[in-house]
């Protein structure tokens, strides 16, 4: 994905052209081997680091013309530190093995119009400095270009977590495998939210095709093409969501006791099903099996001509297994409810979902978590958020 973004990319192709050590790590362009002077007056190498702006699989105009810098405190020749160009100075991680130092701050009138005038501005200001002390001193050692293996979940590359400075949080969401088990209103808004981290692998389970009625409370929009042919649930969100990602993995079937050891595989599990016999089976295998899970719902009725009613969020974790359990409805028949209204709104399920994906963060800790709470009910009529079963 590097090498690729940077052929496709005028500016970064001209930087690797003329001999610069061109990387992209994360959303991070990064250039090493850049010469600087240190208060010792000897020159030492240090690397230029700019939050990237993309538009797709190419580079847009920088948002910005600051840049960080990771090395010790650089200086002129005669071991005076830059203050002219040093914005401010501190350790600080930015996630994938990537920590700078320094934050740089030259800003021309008209701003940079592409990265290469952005970074060659800023290895002009260094290396000066650096080729008074030493005429052999380089910012392009030409290293031989090797191929590279994606590795990524992504298609292209997450620049949300760079430009927002959390690449070190968002790494905390790389877990192995990630389940959701049905694919409705709720759980297609939760995989909406899962999608869009680096989990490896998510895997969808739903035995309904997609119809008409499914289109006006899930995300994103299908076409009537797509509606008439009636795709499974889960291999709709897989055409959908390989778009973003891989990784996307569809199980189009109804979850019994014959496919428990599928679920159960799983770092961790949302439970988005009606209740039933099935659904208490499945409970009771990730019960035994030790893997913690998230069960979401919701109950909606008709007060006066307006809906009211509540969203709910039970977390089951191996330690606190008994007191969740006891929140999770688990009674209600299986297979046809011809007479259940079962209300469903889109933005209650988005709303439903990511409370959900929050608690779910907050358990890799992505979030602060203050209260540990594992019980959460949302009132609609008061607009009322309450949390029980507190740490």
């Amino acid at each position: 994905m590097s090498q690729e973004l940077i052929s496709r990319s005028p500016d970064l192709k001209r930087l690797r052209d003329e001999g610069y050590d061109v990387n992209i790590v994360g959303g991070y362009l990064v250039l090493r081997h850049i010469p600087y002077a240190t208060q010792l007056r000897q020159v030492s190498y240090g690397s230029l680091v700019s939050r990237l702006d993309l538009a797709g699989d190419r580079t847009a105009r920088p948002g910005d013309h600051v840049v960080m810098f990771a090395g010790v405190t650089p200086c002129d020749q005669n071991g005076v530190p830059l203050q002219r160009v040093i914005n401010s100075s501190s350790r600080q991680s930015l996630g994938e093995g990537l920590v700078i130092d320094h934050v740089f701050s030259s800003k021309p009138a008209e701003g940079y119009s592409d990265y290469y005038l952005k970074m060659t501005a800023y290895v002009r200001i260094l290396a000066h400095e650096a080729i008074a002390l030493d005429e052999s001193a380089t910012p392009t050692p030409f290293l031989v270009v090797q191929g590279e293996q994606d590795d990524s979940i992504y298609r292209y590359i997450d620049t949300a977590s760079s430009r927002a400075g959390i690449g070190l949080m968002t790494a905390k969401l790389a877990v192995s495998r990630v389940a959701i088990v049905g694919l409705g209103g709720t759980g297609s808004y939760i995989l909406d939210l899962i999608a869009k981290t680096p989990v490896r692998e998510i895997h969808l389970f739903d035995g309904d095709r997609l119809l008409q009625h499914n289109a006006f409370r899930a995300p994103g929009a299908a076409s009537i093409d797509e509606l008439r042919g009636a795709p499974y649930k889960v291999n709709y969100y897989f055409d959908v969501y390989s778009k973003l990602r891989r990784g996307i993995v569809p199980h189009s079937f109804y979850v019994d006791e014959s496919h428990f050891l599928d679920v159960s595989q799983s770092d961790f599990v949302f439970l988005a099903l009606d209740a039933g016999a099935s659904k208490a089976h499945l409970v009771d295998h990730l019960t035994r099996s030790g893997v913690s899970f998230i069960d979401v719902g919701m109950g909606l009725y008709e007060v006066d001509g307006c809906l009211s009613g509540q969203l709910r969020v039970v977390t089951s974790l191996s330690t606190t297994r008994e007191r969740s359990l006891r929140r999770i409805p688990l009674d209600g028949a299986d297979g046809d409810a011809e007479y259940d209204r079962n209300i469903q709104i889109a933005d209650l399920n988005a709303l439903n979902a990511a409370l959900a994906v929050i608690k779910w963060k907050k358990l890799c800790g992505f979030y602060l978590d203050l209260e540990g709470e594992e019980f959460t009910v949302y009132q609609l009529n008061g607009n009322c958020l309450i949390n029980e079963d507190l740490r």
